[in-house]
């Protein structure tokens, strides 16, 4: 099903409905939307969503829990590349509806911070509340941080919605082939605290 929303998204994007959700949402003449867009797009930044991974790997391998580290160090930066990679096949135009309220430098397809964010947050939510009272409640806050960082974007005029649902159905894709075949790969469960 995700897949079929991402390829829906591809061959669907940038049309008639498309451009009225982008211009109903576009936040430029709205400074307490901007700032608000402003403010989530941040945390789906990509170089800070690199450097959390491997901050987070850190403090897990000093906690001994390096295989898990290993693990969300995998699953994102991989998830990260692959992002790009779809951006540069595919090659879609960013919207010109309105002017960037931030600056851009790739292609539009997919969202990089909502395919990043989704992946990033979605998994930490599950590692670090694996077999927790709160897995739940991590998961839930990390799709809605997700959520809010991928509107931004289009509130800022760089990407067509699609790009964005485009962007959480891979990383959300991502995060479900690859966490469960890594974890039993490098036996994270056998690691001691």
């Amino acid at each position: 099903m995700l897949l079929s929303i991402w390829l829906a998204m591809l061959l669907g994007g940038a049309g008639a409905f498309d451009q009225r959700i982008y211009e109903a949402f576009f936040a430029g003449h709205r400074p307490v939307l901007l700032a608000i867009a402003r403010f989530f797009t941040f945390f789906g930044e990509p170089t800070l969503l690199i450097g959390a991974s491997a901050v987070v790997a850190l403090l897990l391998w000093r906690a001994r829990l390096a295989r898990t580290g290993l693990v969300l160090l995998a699953v994102t930066l991989t998830g990260r590349i692959l992002s790009e990679v779809q951006k540069y096949w595919i090659a879609r135009a960013r919207p010109d509806l309105e002017p960037h309220l931030v600056i851009v430098k790739t292609s539009s397809f997919p969202s990089g911070h909502a395919t990043s964010s989704m992946i990033f947050y979605l998994t930490v939510a599950l590692v670090l509340a694996d077999h927790s009272r709160w897995r739940f409640t991590g998961v839930v806050a990390a799709i809605m941080l997700s959520l809010l960082i991928g509107t931004s974007r289009v509130m800022l005029g760089v990407h067509w919605p699609s790009d964005v649902v485009g962007g959480w159905a891979f990383g959300l894709l991502w995060v479900l082939l690859t966490l469960g075949p890594a974890e039993r790969l490098l036996h994270i469960n056998s690691e001691t605290a």
